[in-house]
């Protein structure tokens, strides 16, 4: 039998209620609107980013070459793929990419410099390797092209 949640103050269990619909699509976008300036910064040389740069490292750090390749998918991915996010179009499979673009970036990149972000340590890709599979997991959602659509992966 499900019991009911008392709340502290019952005013806010009602707000509560009613906002627990839009979660799903607030984290997507929230998600999606984080990459997009990464993309940018990659792609576009936005805030002083290159793509020759994140590539230099890539084959430098990582040992993968061309860096080239692995500079253009990633900023590829941050880019449309965040723009895909927001749009909640595709939202499965892009949602994949970005657990596989995290998991290399944390257990292969950032690792070597530790946990705390403040040090470039894993904690932000593990965090976003996280909120990449509880969309992966959720979906688009209602609030989505792929509903809209009335496909998803």
């Amino acid at each position: 039998m499900a019991t009911q949640t008392q709340y502290i103050i019952p005013g806010l269990g009602k707000i509560w209620d009613k906002l627990v619909g839009y979660t799903g699509a607030f984290l997507r976008i929230a998600m999606g609107l984080w990459y997009i300036p990464h993309g940018m910064q990659k792609l576009f040389g936005a805030w002083g980013g290159s793509v020759a740069g994140l590539a230099k490292g890539i084959e430098n750090v990582l040992g993968w070459h061309p860096g080239i390749f692995w500079a253009y998918y990633i900023g590829s991915l941050e880019f449309f793929g965040g723009i895909l996010l927001v749009l909640g179009l595709l939202t499965r499979p892009v949602a994949a990419l970005f657990i596989g673009f995290m998991y290399v970036a944390a257990f292969h990149f950032n690792i070597t410099r530790g946990y705390f972000w403040t040090q470039g340590g894993a904690e932000m890709p593990l965090l976003l390797l996280a909120i990449a599979l509880v969309i992966l997991v959720r979906g688009g959602g209602e609030y989505s092209l792929d509903r809209k659509w009335g496909r998803e992966f």
